[in-house]
This record gives structure tokens, sequence and C-alpha cells, in this order.
């Protein structure tokens, strides 16, 4: 009996045990298929993502072009050079599939991936399944690839990428700019319209999703999900890859020649704002980065003070508040604004001369006297309209506005000829705009169109105005007194005159300002020279812009660069000009004045818009320069040598160095000249009686 019931009491006491384990069994069911969670692990996320594969379809990124259609940025395959180290990979001794000879494998690599033999081998020798071989080994091209297969060696494979590639390396830099490849190997747009339309450009990943087995293949009768990818879409831009290439072509050539810090030129279609090419030097290869001096885009970011081509907008302002009277004259040479002092660039000016002649002097003074007829408030609100002081909007990133505040009285003369105010290079392509285009101001644009992945253009660009900031009045009295300027023959911006069409513009050159505070720098290279051309001038086709900071060489050889893409573009475009426009260019062939009373001859040369030079006392003209039949423009200089008894020394203020030049060898008078600029002054006073037997000294800028 007792026997039994201890039996009963063994059963009783499994059965609560099995029904206790049971039950701890059941609450856990119950507490996974509610929660879903075993532990830390979430079992729903577990099982799909054992069984659910998502795999990328990588979008292509869109092609850059010019505007006829060349390619200058495109996705290439790239491969990303990998060995394999573990020796499990080989199952057959004789067909090696992992790198076996280390030793053998680094040395033969490491002059096709530029990276030492020992670098190789450190990689080599690291315990791991796989490596990868970088830098050399990584974004190698096709032919790279192909030459490493050629050696045959073991367990050396390839991942297969892409890549943007840059055809024609540095061409166009800080325009077209660069994309490349982040820490999620995704490719990204860093600088100039790849950064500005990436999002654009880089298009939309597509995606395959499936469930599979646990062996990576698709369960069968399991459904896929696809999603194609959006390919980017293709930017053509407003540069004409021929204009570029000449401009970039001629800053090498002045870097070579003359030699400078750094320089940008930039060509405009004069009726819609786009810009066909925009050079700058320093610049850098876009595949490789090698050289990057800066990341700022000169023609959007570079702010300095313009120098003399604001004077272009200081007279546009006086015309436009009805107050410009060109044969209103003004002493030249020094002025005073309190206790300041502004002078003209030769420091004693050039006499008594009118504000129309004051323009092609590039006559500091005649600025300042223009401001105080305008006054501050006038002079700024123009500016402001001329769209200084404020981005254009033009197609690229991080662009500046420049800074035209000025307040106090000497402000606003320095202002007035573009010191102590700052403005970009497409600032003044803009502002130029609207002297092509009877007073209406365009905006500048880079964007010739955009086609999407389906051929569709989605975005065209076109001229756009902004507003009328003068009237035609005003801009065909400047087009005239931007012809002076170059034609006129009294500065040195005579060497921009062209031979083919009538170039037209204004020169600059701006004081640079001491980095190291008070005042700017000193030396006779220490400008910042710039000219603002249009051309031609009876209609007008292009507008330029070009600045050179801390120009070695002569003014001459700046305006060779400038005067040789004129010429060239215009042989490229078959532009060619009206024979009524070259006659108002004042071009004029010297008659003969030989055995001509001197009176009869002077008349003569003033009726032809000529300055008669005069060389003693006679009666008669024995000799002339230039000769007959030479061909000279209006305001150039005839010299005139009378049977005379005694020379009087003319005033030679301003006169160019060959000027000057051409008078002593006709006076038979022994010269002295200091200085390569104009005239400044001479040892002998003006209207004195020459002493052939003495040397004159002529003083010129330097």
């Amino acid at each position: 009996m007792r026997k039994r019931n201890n039996t009963v009491r063994v059963y009783n006491f499994i059965i609560v045990i099995v029904l206790f384990l049971f039950s701890i069994i059941a609450f856990k069911f119950f507490y996974v298929a509610y929660t879903n969670k075993s532990g830390n692990i979430n079992l729903k996320k577990f099982a799909a993502s054992r069984d659910t594969y998502k795999s990328v379809i990588p979008a292509n990124r869109g092609t850059i072009y010019d505007v006829t259609g060349e390619i200058l940025a495109q996705d290439i395959n790239s491969y990303n050079v990998i060995a394999y180290l573990d020796s499990s990979r080989t199952t057959d001794p004789k067909k090696l599939k992992h790198v076996a000879d280390k030793e053998m494998t680094a040395e033969k690599l490491s002059p096709i991936i530029n990276m030492d033999k020992e670098q190789i081998l450190k990689l080599l020798n690291k315990k791991s399944y796989q490596v990868e071989l970088g830098p050399g080994g990584r974004n190698i091209t096709e032919l790279k690839k192909e030459e490493i297969e050629a050696l045959n060696l073991p367990g050396i494979d390839f991942l297969k990428s892409s890549k943007r590639y840059y055809k024609m390396g540095s061409f166009a830099s800080y325009v077209i700019g660069y994309a490349k490849k982040n820490d999620d190997n995704e490719i990204v747009g860093e600088l100039g319209i790849e950064r500005q339309f990436n999002d654009t450009l880089k298009g939309k990943d597509g995606y395959i999703e499936y469930q599979r087995d646990a062996y990576g293949y698709q369960i069968p009768n399991t459904p896929s999900i696809t999603e194609d990818p959006v390919n980017g879409s293709d930017i053509y831009l407003t540069i004409d890859t021929n204009i570029q290439m000449l401009l970039e072509n001629k800053l090498e050539e002045l870097k070579n020649t003359a030699g400078y810090t750094w320089a940008t030129f930039t060509v405009a279609d004069a009726k819609t704002g786009a810009i066909v090419g925009t050079a700058s030097n320093p610049n850098f290869d876009l595949n490789t980065l090698d050289n990057v001096t800066s990341y700022l885009n000169p023609l959007t970011q570079y702010t300095y003070e313009p120098g003399s081509t604001m004077k272009t907008y200081t007279w546009m302002a006086t015309l436009e508040n009805g107050l410009y009277n060109g044969e209103e004259t003004l002493q030249s040479g020094r002025v005073n604004i309190g206790e300041d002092v502004i002078t003209d660039f030769n420091e004693v000016g050039f006499g008594t001369i009118t504000f129309d002649r004051g323009f092609a002097y590039s006559s500091n003074v005649a600025a300042t006297k223009l401001s105080q007829k305008l006054g501050r408030k006038n002079l700024h609100d123009y500016f402001e309209l001329m769209g200084f002081g404020s981005k254009t909007g033009i197609e690229l990133p991080g662009e500046s506005s420049g800074d035209i505040n000025f307040r106090y009285p000497i402000e606003v003369a320095t202002a007035a000829f573009g010191q102590g105010i700052t403005t970009t290079p497409i600032q003044n392509i803009q502002a130029l705009t609207s002297i092509t285009n009877d007073g209406v101001m365009l905006k500048p644009y880079l964007i010739d169109k955009i086609v999407d992945e389906k051929g569709k253009t989605i975005k065209v660009g076109k001229r756009k105005e902004i507003k009328t900031v003068a009237s035609k009045t005003t801009t065909d009295k400047m087009k005239n007194l931007m012809k002076d300027v170059v034609y006129s023959g009294l500065t040195s911006a005579k060497f921009y005159q062209t031979d083919n069409v009538t170039l037209i513009g204004k020169t600059g050159t701006a004081e640079i300002p001491n980095p190291n505070g008070g005042g700017y720098m000193k030396g006779e290279n220490n400008y910042i020279r710039s000219f603002a051309g249009i051309f031609p001038y009876d209609d007008p086709k292009y507008i330029l812009y070009i600045s050179v900071k801390q120009l070695n060489g002569s003014v001459s050889n700046m305006a060779n660069s400038v005067k040789s893409v004129v010429e060239e573009i215009s042989n490229y475009k078959n532009i060619t000009e009206t024979k009524s426009a070259l006659d108002e260019s004042k071009i004029i062939k010297v008659k003969s004045y030989i055995s001509k009373n001197i009176n009869d001859a002077r008349d003569d040369i003033n009726l032809q818009m000529l300055v008669p030079v005069i060389i003693g006392d006679g009666d008669k003209v024995v000799n002339q320069y230039p000769k007959k039949n030479v061909t000279i423009v209006a305001s150039d200089k005839v010299f005139l040598k009378t049977n005379y008894n005694k020379v009087t020394l003319p005033d030679m203020s301003g006169w160019s160095i060959s000027d000057a030049k051409v008078f002593c060898k006709m006076a038979n008078l022994n010269c002295e000249i200091e200085g390569n600029g104009r005239v400044i002054s001479t040892s002998i006073p003006k209207d004195s009686v020459l002493n052939l037997n003495e040397t004159l000294k002529i003083t010129a800028s330097k």
C-alpha cells in the first residue's frame, strides 16, 4: 500500500513539473507571437532581412555638353583593384584563386597602379579575406584594367564602378566644376555646374526586391518588385568650345610673355547675355584636381575694385540725370575734396579739357566733378540700378554681391572712378549689356538647355530682360565715347585698336588694397588692370571683360591678347563691319602738306579732326609726319616742320613717348626720356624758344 502511494506522489510531481514547463512554453509562445521579439531580436525584421533581398539599380549621371554638343563631362566605367588573400578560395593548386606569391604580385603591380611595392605588400599581408589595393588601384580606367589583366596575376580581381570623367582636363574648370564619390559611394557635385545642378544631373536610383532562399536564389513563384532608375538629365551650356579654348590659350600666352598673379577673361553674346566663353588662370585639371589654388570662381566670386571701367556708369548716371554737357570744360590734374586731393593718373593732368575728352583721357578729376554734380544718392542709386552690389543670379553656386557702400565726399569721388567699391566680373558683363541693347539690361546665363533621359527639353536658356536702365540717347552717346577711348590715341587704350572690326571700350587700372592694412600696395605692378569692350561698333555682337592682377609686362601685352581674341572670333563667326561704321570710326588718310602754306595746312588738319603740331616759325611746310597716305585716326597728331628760324617747345603734357620722340627727331633736338607712360613734365618750360644744342629732359609716368 505504501509503495502504491509513493508511486502516485511521483506521478503527481511529474505532472506538476510538466504542466509548469508547458505553461512557461505557452507563455513564451504567446509573448513572441504578440511582440515579435525574442530577447533583443525583432523576429519579424530578422526574418525579413534573411528572406528579402533588395539591390540598388544605379541611375546614370547626366552628361554636360557645350552649346555645339561637344561632351565636357560624362560618366565612364571605372574599376577598383582587389586582391583575394584567403587560401580557402583555391581548391586546385594548379588554378590559384588567391594571391600566393605576394612579392611577385606587388612588384608587377607597383609601376602600373603607381604605388610603392612596400605599400602593396603591406596590404597583401593583412589577415583578411580580400583587400582593396588603394589608393592607386581605385577608379582605374578600362585601359589600365586590361594592362593588369595581361599580367595574369592569381587572386587579382576588379570591382566595376563608375566615375566622372572630364574629356578636356582643365577646360572651363571653374564653370563645369567637378563631381566625385562621397563616403556613401555616390557621385556628388562639389563645384560649378556639377554642384549647382547636382539633383538634376544625378537622377534617381532604382531597385529590385525579392524573397530569396538560404542559397541566395529567388524563391520560386514569389513576386519581385522592380523600380527602374531615372537617369539624370543632360545639360547643354552656352559655352562654345572654340571660343573657350581661344580665351584659355590667350591667357596662357599672356602668362608666359608677361606674367601675372591671376587673370580672368569672359565673352558674352551682346544681344542675349549668353556666356560663350569664360576662362581664368590659374585653373586646374578636373580629373586629378591637381594644382587647385582656390575654390572661388573668378567670374562670380572674385570681388575687387574695378577702377576706371566704372567711369562708364558714372558718365551714364550723369547723362540719365540730365546733368551732362560733353562740351563743358574743366581744369584737369587735381581737385581738392576737403583735406584730400584727387589727381589724374599722370598727376599733372591734360590741361583744360571737355568732359567728353575727360572720358577718353580717363580723367579722375572729370569723374570727381561729375560725382559732385550727381551727389551721393544719385550716384549710388544708379550703380545699384546697374546691378552692382547685388548678385546677378547666374547659374553658378556661391555668387558674391560686391560692395558699393560709400558715404563721405571723398568716398563718393573715388567711387566715381572705381576705387573704394568692389564688383565682380559677371556684374560688369551684365552692366555692359545695357549699352548693347539700347538701355535694356539683360541677365547673363550659362544654361542653353536641359534635356531629360527621354529626350524632352525641360528647360531652355534665353534672353531675359531685367529692366531698362538708360535711354537709347544715353547708350548711343556712351558707344561714341567708348570708341573715342580706343581711337583717339590719347591713352594706352589705343593698343586695343583692331584691324577688321571696330572694338570700343574702357580701360581700368585699380590699386590693390594692402593686405596688411593701411591704404594700397606700392609698386608699378601692383594694380588690377581691366578692359571692358564691345564689338563691332556698328552692330554689337559680343561683350568682353578681362581683368589681370599684377601684370608684369606692358599694357600692350594684355591688349594684344584682347585684339587677337576679337579678330579670331570675328573670323570664326564671319563678322564684318559696314563701310559706314568704319567711316564713323574716323579713320583718316593723311594728305601731303609739303610746300603748303603753314596756315592753310593747319586749317586743313583741324578740319579733319587731327591735331597739328607746328615745328618752327616758318611759313612753309618742308617735312611732315606721318607721310602722305598713311592711315591714322581722329585726334592723332600730324607733325609739320617749317622753314624755321626758331623752334618753340609746345605743351607736351599727356603726350605719348612715341609722339615726344617724333618731335625731338624732326626738331633735331637732343632728348632724354625717363619713364614709359605719358609725359608728365619737361626740363624746359612750354612756349620757350629752344636752344638746339641743349638737351631736353622729358619725364613720363612709369
